[in-house]
């Protein structure tokens, strides 16, 4: 029996906001489906040179009220990142609260606009714990 992953779908309240929150972590759109007769927007964000891996955003046109206030039952996406402390400095710049500090210098976690959580990895293995970081305290629940 085959399997292949094909994305991972998260609702989303306001796209060109959540679209921007996803551009802060790299990935771009690779593919839009637009359904008229469905009232929804489909929007296929990736990291570049890997378009087989995608997070899609759903949004739906006459709003979405059902989304839940707390998005932890989904559990989170997960990214792998080639320097974690210039991806939290670059989030953070960008008005995007590090709810979990990577004071490990191994892994962090921040919300995306619609409460997802996205888990952040260094790269092979961990970088040495370096300031501001290593004495964050968490924000927030991750």
């Amino acid at each position: 029996m085959q399997i292949r992953y094909l994305h991972t779908m998260v609702r989303v309240k306001d796209l060109e906001k959540s679209k921007a929150f996803y551009e802060l972590l790299g990935l771009r759109e690779v593919r839009r489906i637009d359904s008229e007769q469905g009232r929804f927007t489909l929007v296929f964000m990736a990291p570049p040179g890997q378009q087989d891996c995608p997070v899609e955003l759903t949004w739906n046109w006459d709003g979405d009220e059902g989304l839940p206030s707390d998005s932890r039952h989904f559990g989170h996406l997960a990214y792998a990142v080639e320097n974690i402390y210039e991806i939290c400095a670059h989030l953070q710049a960008n008005g995007v609260t590090i709810n979990r500090p990577p004071r490990d210098g191994r892994m962090a976690f921040v919300r995306s606009p619609d409460n997802i959580s996205i888990e952040l990895l260094q790269m092979d293995g961990r970088l040495d714990p370096q300031e501001p970081w290593a004495s964050m305290p968490n924000t927030g629940h991750w």
